[in-house]
């Protein structure tokens, strides 16, 4: 009995656990909406440079104004004012794996420490990926486009680099669950025997679970640092945001590390191999 393979069998059940709620995160209203990717904040939409109103162009702020009854310069520069809800925008949409969820802040996006409430999440699939343009543009009002909120136009390019991405990334995900569920049986197979073969076999697939949820952790920082930076540019001028899912990040490198943990365990296993018996080592044999 090899009972150093409890550890490897307890980091396989970890990482297995893990990667499957780093990839099903997000799937429901309630479920780990803490574990996003990335959170994009439009609430300050229309509070930024490009909305200076001193040359006369108010154009689309002139309109919200006379709605609120409120003037286009107290608009831009009251922060309170939620120019998305205005727009029958949300405040922010928490993106994941899988799906995207959409929702509001309370009491408003200025509070300290405001709470997101998540209204509706789209269906999971696994071809997803993140298109805040075209959600964008499909719920603006009639008359008000994409031009007119000044969107930026590398949001649409780095859209275009993550859509591939992204589907490297759920492919990987797929394929460390599967191998970190069979490390889970190796690792069982061998706490009942102390050959060097088992030990391989069980290193075999923890490496191969190591590496493909190595790779799919990697990609996943990648496109959460992309879209990050490209939409935390226009910060200042559009009131756009975005935000890192820090929960996310260290739970697929959690997955990430205890397979390396537990390959690590199993070669040196496999170069220790089995225990000669003491009788053999007086010589008696």
């Amino acid at each position: 009995m090899r009972l150093s393979s409890l550890l490897t069998l307890a980091c396989a059940i970890t990482a297995f656990i893990l990667s499957i709620l780093c990839l099903l995160a997000g799937n429901t209203r309630s479920f780990l909406q803490d574990t996003e990717l990335l959170t994009l904040n439009i609430s300050q939409l229309g509070h930024g440079s490009l909305f200076d109103t001193s040359d006369g162009d108010g154009g689309l702020l002139s309109t919200l104004g006379n709605d609120i009854q409120q003037g286009v310069n107290d608009i831009v520069n009251d922060l309170t004012v939620d120019i998305a809800s205005l727009l029958g925008l949300p405040d922010l949409y928490n993106v994941h794996v899988l799906d995207f969820c959409q929702g509001t802040y309370s009491p408003n996006s200025t509070a300290v420490n405001a709470k997101k409430n998540i209204t509706q999440c789209s269906n999971p699939t696994l071809g997803f990926h993140f298109q805040p343009t075209q959600y964008i543009e499909d719920h603006l009002p009639a008359g008000i486009t994409l031009d007119d909120i000044h969107w930026p136009s590398d949001v649409v390019d780095a859209e275009r680099t993550i859509k591939t991405v992204s589907r490297v990334m759920v492919v990987f995900y797929i394929i460390g669950i599967v191998f970190s569920g069979l490390a889970m049986i190796t690792a069982i197979a061998s706490i009942f025997t102390d050959g060097r073969l088992s030990a391989f076999i069980n290193w075999l697939v923890d490496i191969l679970a190591f590496g493909a949820l190595g790779v799919a952790s990697a990609v996943a920082t990648a496109v959460i640092v992309i879209a990050v930076d490209r939409i935390n540019k226009y910060t200042d001028e559009i009131g756009i945001s975005a935000s890192r899912g820090g929960r996310f990040l260290a739970m697929t490198w959690a997955a990430t590390a205890v397979m390396l943990l537990a390959s690590f365990v199993s070669i040196v296993q496999c170069c220790v191999g089995r225990r000669r018996p003491k009788r053999y080592e007086k010589g008696e044999y």
